[in-house]
């Protein structure tokens, strides 16, 4: 990668529609990026596939399962690029559980491990060197689903209700320092994650809609926005509905499928 000439974007789940979207964004604006995945391999296909140039994008392996392996990826960002002037933290996996299911308990710890660990661990390297330059933005995705529990998805709801809780506590950490926390909450986003989903997506867009429309805030270092607009209102009335009418809707709502025993959703 060239010399730091141009804006740093750092992001975890590179691999993922969104994290692949929001670096694509930036790039065509002229950021310099560094990607982060377990599927490496993955993402320098997809890389040469989009025609990115390799002085301004580097690829780091890591799984953000494992905490020290995201750490030494954002030690090494910052060695050899440089402070980023965001991170994003966008790994994040979703599947159906059943508590009575013993498997399932093991599903939800995956998704915890991942969705909520994971976004903690690729925020660890930097918040101490933003903090000391003063600059300098951190960006968790949250999801709707963290508003309020959805019959069948107890394990992202939970993982993204403690996204939006960790983004707020560190938002205030951080606030005196000048560094943003940013937390974007999705609403139905078209990815690979939402593939497989049986149940209707109201408000739809692509990812490449949604980082179009998540990167002024970004920038602007706005703290929470909901994505599509029409969502930011469905959240709203979510929030005011008494549990007795908010059960009643849900009743009978398709939920989203558990892992097969092979593992497949």
């Amino acid at each position: 990668m060239t010399a730091p000439t141009a804006p740093l974007l750092y992001v975890t789940g590179a691999s993922s529609g969104i994290g692949q979207a929001l670096a694509l964004h930036a790039y065509a604006l002229g950021w310099r990026l560094c990607l982060v995945s377990r599927r490496a391999d993955t993402v320098h296909t997809w890389a040469t596939q989009q025609g990115l140039d390799p002085a301004r994008h580097a690829i780091l392996a890591a799984d953000v399962t494992d905490t020290d392996s995201i750490v030494v990826a954002g030690h090494t960002c910052l060695q050899t690029l440089g402070l980023p002037d965001v991170v994003a933290a966008c790994a994040g996996i979703s599947h159906g559980i059943d508590t009575a299911e013993r498997a399932d308990l093991d599903v939800m710890q995956r998704i915890l491990d991942t969705n909520v660990m994971g976004l903690a661990a690729t925020f660890h390297p930097f918040v101490a060197p933003m903090r000391a330059a003063g600059r300098g933005t951190l960006v968790g995705v949250a999801s709707m689903t963290g508003i309020r529990g959805l019959p069948g998805h107890g394990a992202y709801c939970a993982s993204k209700a403690a996204v939006i809780a960790y983004c707020e506590s560190l938002r205030g950490e951080l606030r005196a320092a000048g560094v943003p926390v940013v937390t974007l909450v999705p609403g139905y986003i078209d990815t690979p994650m939402t593939a497989h989903d049986t149940y209707a997506r109201p408000f739809l867009i692509s990812a490449a809609e949604f980082a179009r429309r998540a990167w002024p805030t970004i920038r602007a270092g706005r703290s929470y926005r909901v994505i599509p607009w029409q969502m930011a209102v469905v959240a709203r009335l979510l929030r005011l509905l008494p549990n007795a009418v908010f059960d009643r809707l849900l009743a009978g709502r398709p939920r989203k499928p558990r892992l097969t025993p092979d593992g497949q959703p």
